[in-house]
């Protein structure tokens, strides 16, 4: 059973997650790429409103626009499209929503923002624009050991109750953890 760490920073917990996804996965992010997912990671996940939103229309309201209201919206699109295909699949298909939206619309939205600034942020958001896969799968990963780490808490928490209920009873229970009769 994997052993959750609390760090001190709430930077240095997301970073934490993020490598031991890469690990997991055997996808590994330049610390460029590392940073940028930790602060999207950060930024995004205490907004319960990006569940709601349309992106499409949000993408179309960024072109749209102008200036840096325009670099903002680009960028928000791809971050979100980002956080929905690799935290939320599950909730994209109830949707009835597919991967390949989120993959072109994100992709498409942080290659359209690498052709609209400059310097260093021009080539960041370009290698966003192509790694949006391998971040995506990335993120899956980080779910999959969240589940797993509940799923492993889940069954510590069992047992620990199993053994209270064990205690009351002298010998074998009437009934087992799981409801059947002995």
């Amino acid at each position: 059973m994997r052993e959750f760490v609390i760090h001190p920073t709430s930077i240095a917990q997301w970073h934490s997650l993020v490598c031991e996804a890469e690990k997991a996965a055997k996808i590994y992010l330049d610390e460029e790429l590392q940073s940028y997912l930790v602060f999207v990671l950060m930024r995004f996940l205490n907004q319960p409103d990006i569940a709601g939103k349309i992106l499409a229309l949000d993408y179309i309201e960024s072109l749209l626009s102008s200036g840096q209201r325009k670099q903002n919206q680009l960028r928000d699109v791809g971050d979100v499209c980002l956080i929905h295909a690799g935290l939320f699949p599950r909730r994209a298909r109830r949707k009835r929503v597919s991967d390949s939206y989120f993959i072109e619309l994100g992709s498409g939205a942080y290659h359209h923002l690498s052709e609209l600034v400059e310097n260093q942020l021009a080539e960041l958001y370009h290698r966003l624009s192509l790694s949006f896969v391998p971040i995506r799968d990335l993120l899956n990963t980080m779910r999959d050991l969240g589940d797993q780490q509940k799923l492993n808490s889940d069954q510590k928490r069992f047992s620990q109750s199993t053994a209270v209920y064990k205690s009351d009873w002298p010998g074998t229970p009437p009934f087992g953890p799981s409801g059947i009769k002995h």
